[in-house]
């Protein structure tokens, strides 16, 4: 299976500059078919996608912009979306603008169905992937998995720790780890993400009772506050009138309960605050994953995330 990655990978890469750098190096790459990688700068009227190769002008024609677009299956906003970024092209002709200047013909389309073809029609459920969060909306996030091409996670896929809005977990732009979970008739492919985040019990070997730590508010009910310690590990305390979800906390921890997946806390202090999210911690460094257990043996309930090609179950947590 060959790799590959998705746009803003290759930009900075040595290799990547040295072409853009020297024509004789960009007619070298269009004999080789190379895949390249440059800054978007303008949309035209015609929705032509124009790109600065360095030493020269490359322009991808807007049916060569995406999968999708010369049959309308896939809106313009694709294209348009990319202006003053990074896009995946390959050179497929020169030609002569009215000045009498040099240009590239580039497509982005091609790219894209190497891509298919190579690398996503190969993946399976459990594979983990690098992808880059492009977008973000109520019901999940849409991360580019490879030459621009999308794939949607889930709200309930990315933690353990319910969130309001997946931009409690991301920002666009943000180069990411993921799990495919699933993947459609059509080939279309679903995302998870808490399966790399850890179990109860990795995550909650960072703490012990006695401790004052630093969490999230994520659920304020009449039997308790919901307190986030980790994307995948949240505490109950006992609820205190004036907080609110989204705010900040200082937290006392009371006892750590494996066999009941129990965290009981006391909030210390409640304010509102905008701090910049933690650094990522993976707990799972392999390629696959074909079984993901999140609760401890000693708990009686069961959490957990099956990965297969044939079937895929996940309890509900």
């Amino acid at each position: 299976m060959k790799k590959y990655y998705p746009e803003n990978y290759l930009i900075n890469t040595v290799e990547n500059k040295n072409i853009l750098s020297s024509r004789a190096a960009i007619k070298e790459a269009y004999y080789s078919g190379r895949v390249l990688e440059a800054r978007a700068t303008v949309c035209d009227k015609d929705h032509n996608l124009h790109v600065d190769l360095g030493v020269m002008k490359g322009i991808i024609p807007r049916d060569e912009g995406a999968i999708g677009i010369d049959d309308g299956s896939v809106r313009d906003i694709a294209i348009i979306s990319r202006v003053n970024k990074p896009v995946v092209c390959r050179i497929i002709d020169f030609k002569t603008d009215e000045k009498g200047e040099v240009y590239a013909v580039l497509s982005r389309k091609s790219v894209q169905q190497d891509c298919m073809r190579e690398y996503i029609s190969c993946l399976v459920p459990g594979c983990v992937i690098d992808a880059t969060v492009t977008h973000m909306e109520s019901f999940g996030v849409f991360a580019d998995i490879g030459a621009g091409i999308s794939a949607l996670m889930p709200i309930d896929s990315i933690s353990v720790s319910r969130i309001p809005h997946p931009s409690a977990r991301f920002s666009p732009g943000q180069k990411i780890k993921a799990v495919v979970k699933a993947i459609d008739e059509s080939g279309r492919i679903t995302l998870s993400y808490k399966e790399l985040l850890g179990t109860w019990e990795e995550n909650a070997a960072d703490f012990a009772p006695g401790e004052t730590v630093p969490g999230i508010v994520r659920s304020v009910e009449r039997y308790g506050i919901f307190v986030e310690l980790r994307p995948n590990l949240a505490g109950l305390a006992e609820y205190v009138p004036g907080v609110v979800p989204g705010q900040h906390a200082s937290v006392y921890i009371k006892n750590l309960i494996p066999e009941r997946m129990k965290i009981k806390l006391i909030i210390v202090d409640s304010f509102d605050a905008e701090y910049p999210n933690d650094a990522v911690k993976y707990y799972n460094e392999s390629d696959f994953i074909d079984h993901w257990v999140y609760s401890p043996e000693s708990c009686s309930k069961k959490i957990e995330t099956v990965f297969s090609p044939y079937q895929l179950t996940e309890d509900a947590i």
